[in-house]
């Protein structure tokens, strides 16, 4: 990768609030082959977090929320299925209400919503320890 390659992938991350994160979201929605809740109820799923987090400003600046669409995150039962890293928390059924509980009590405060949590698995096995997403040596 060439140098100016480089810095404009730096750029465009830097302006897109990698090394700010907080947190990331991850939802199965539009799957290719819908087996954990049928794609229309995932897709209203992800069009309601996208909304939601831009309403609450929550998707720019420090320490904001990325999401993203996943095909399928493998759990294939009472789906939609979402996951927040890096506590590692695992959700089911986020549904648009699921998800207004997750944002607001998760990704918010900061404290996982138990109703809905089916495993947890943090990366690098402790939160809070992660090394810096940008700046980190070419290789």
């Amino acid at each position: 990768m060439t140098d100016e390659n480089r810095e404009r992938l730096q750029k465009v991350a830097g302006d897109l609030g990698i090394g700010r994160l907080s947190r990331h979201i991850f939802l199965c929605a539009d799957q290719t082959n819908p087996k954990c809740a049928p794609r229309e109820v995932t897709n209203v799923s992800w069009d309601f977090l996208k909304k939601r987090l831009a309403e609450l400003g929550l998707v720019q600046g420090e320490g904001c929320v990325y999401r993203t669409k996943a095909n399928c995150l493998r759990i294939c039962e009472q789906g939609p299925i979402a996951v927040v890293y890096p506590d590692g928390v695992w959700y089911h059924s986020a549904t648009p209400d699921v998800l207004e509980r997750i944002i607001q009590e998760h990704l918010i405060g900061g404290k996982p919503v138990d109703d809905f949590v089916f495993a947890v698995s943090p990366l690098g096995g402790q939160v809070g320890n992660l090394p810096p997403i940008v700046n980190r040596p070419a290789k």
